[in-house]
């Protein structure tokens, strides 16, 4: 009964016009963004997070959560018509979605991938629903010694699972812990790490380094990659799936919305490892193997579904602890600290129309999807051709803009431009930016709760081992690293990541 009237609490707050409007806008953004090859959510939301800082933080957070999980539905789109994938998630629909465009079904693919994200988003949307509050209630019981162990357990685990070398992916946490220290000391009042400038005071701008890091440094990979090979689209004739089709899609659907709802919550999960699990799911489960590849309907069902859930349900351990799953929610976590609201269990207590209206307004997109973009499908084909030497000049321009209109300073500028250089040559060295803006991220929260266990524990360390939940949560950081030093282990994760 509880969860009913809180579920038209947020129906409430999502239903009203203005942010009905929101959602509408997200959900097309993410679209288009997802249909455009090079640019993807990442770079979006840091482009447009200046914007939401003059929205109120429960219409800003329902525009962000549309672009990303409206993104992972436009993907699949050019996938499946031109075989180029807008989003990395969407490299797996491309496989046997285009296959089937090729034999004449595109309409039945679109279809497919459409039904599977609307069902997974549904299905998510509930799980967020009624598994967040169980999260969050475990939240508050947790003390400083709890929370340090989950913020070192979270940041392992995602240098764990980030592509490339674990102690490349170590390091970028370190380097991310040091930048999220730079700036007065809130206990000492001493400056740290601010090089004499009194712009650092304050330490980063959080949202300079993520427009410089997933905007600027995206366009110089993108220009780098440019390739002019002309685009050849698929006819769409019926949208209408035969029976033999739903009777085919119906449980790949349910198996990758189960896989992406449990991978979406995991600590550098998400959308991306929820697709690439759940193609290898349905390729291990089926009696013909040799068909995917080919054009069989759940090489297309079940990543769409698990890209969705994954999207949706990585929600959870950000609006509840605190600690963004992926790069996405690091920047939704942002989004919310510069709006004044700290992530984390007090988000559902404090700020309750913020959160069952950011969920229900999940289901509401999820539809805003389906109706919008299968009659539009011939539109978004078009903007594949847009060249991106038009593209690129007016994402920078907006890019500085956004950033400066903050806070008056050029300085911000500068700082994007910085690690905008610093985002383009990590990718040159092979080193994922992500667990950086984790560690940067999550760095002050760390800090903070290892001086109160420490007060409270009077210098004594063993306070972290002494209490049960702690010691779990080092332990399994611990056995993270143990079974990815492993080399049988390491070499079979190295060649999962590469394919």
């Amino acid at each position: 009964m509880e969860s009913l009237q809180h579920l038209l609490l947020g129906l409430s707050v999502a239903a009203t016009p203005a942010n009905l409007f929101y959602c509408l806008l997200g959900c097309l953004l993410g679209t288009l963004v997802g249909v455009l090859p090079g640019i993807g959510p990442s770079a979006t939301i840091a482009m447009l997070l200046p914007i939401t800082f003059n929205l109120d933080a429960t219409s800003a957070m329902i525009m962000l959560a549309g672009i990303y999980y409206g993104a992972q539905y436009g993907g699949s789109t050019t996938s499946i018509l031109v075989n180029v994938p807008g989003q990395p998630e969407s490299v797996v629909t491309a496989i046997d979605g285009h296959q089937m465009a090729r034999q004449g079904r595109a309409g039945v693919a679109l279809a497919t991938a459409a039904i599977g994200s609307f069902v997974a988003g549904c299905i998510a949307t509930v799980f967020v629903a009624f598994f967040a509050p169980l999260l969050a209630g475990l939240a508050l019981s947790f003390g400083p010694a709890e929370f340090f162990s989950l913020v070192v357990f979270g940041l392992i685990a995602s240098a764990a699972i980030a592509q490339g070398s674990m102690l490349r992916a170590l390091a970028m946490i370190l380097l991310g812990l040091m930048l999220g220290i730079v700036g007065t000391d809130v206990t000492s009042g001493t400056r740290r790490l601010t090089l004499g400038w009194l712009e650092l005071a304050d330490g980063l701008n959080v949202i300079a380094v993520l427009m410089g890091l997933f905007g600027l440094a995206e366009i110089l990979r993108n220009l780098e990659d440019q390739h002019t090979a002309p685009v050849r689209i698929a006819k769409v004739t019926s949208l209408m799936p035969s029976r033999q089709d739903l009777r085919a899609m119906s449980a790949p659907i349910l198996r990758g919305t189960m896989l992406g709802s449990i991978l979406g919550i995991l600590p550098g999960g998400g959308a991306l490892l929820a697709s690439f699990g759940a193609y290898v799911l349905e390729k291990r489960l089926a009696r013909d193997r040799s068909r995917f590849g080919k054009g069989a309907i759940e090489g297309v069902a079940a990543p769409e579904a698990a890209n969705n859930a994954g999207a949706q349900t990585s929600f959870i351990p950000m609006l509840t602890l605190g600690i963004p799953s992926n790069v996405i929610m690091a920047m939704m976590a942002g989004a919310l600290i510069m709006q004044g609201i700290i992530p984390g269990p007090g988000v559902m207590s404090q700020q309750p129309a913020l959160f069952w209206g950011l969920i229900v307004s999940m289901w509401i997109g999820n539809l805003m999807l389906v109706v919008l973009n299968l009659p539009l499908v011939g539109m978004w084909v078009k903007v594949v051709s847009i060249p991106y030497r038009l593209l690129y000049p007016a994402i920078m321009l907006f890019c500085a803009i956004g950033i400066y209109s903050m806070d008056n300073s050029i300085f911000d500028v500068y700082v994007m431009i910085l690690f905008g250089g610093i985002g383009y040559l990590l990718h040159k060295l092979d080193c994922e930016p992500a667990p950086m803006l984790l560690g940067m991220l999550l760095g002050p929260m760390m800090e903070e709760n290892l001086r109160r266990a420490m007060l409270l524990s009077r210098g004594d360390p063993m306070v972290f081992l002494e209490r049960p939940i702690s010691a779990g949560l080092l332990a399994a950081a611990l056995l993270a690293v143990v079974i990815v030093a492993v080399p049988a282990i390491r070499r079979r994760r190295d060649e999962a990541l590469q394919e």
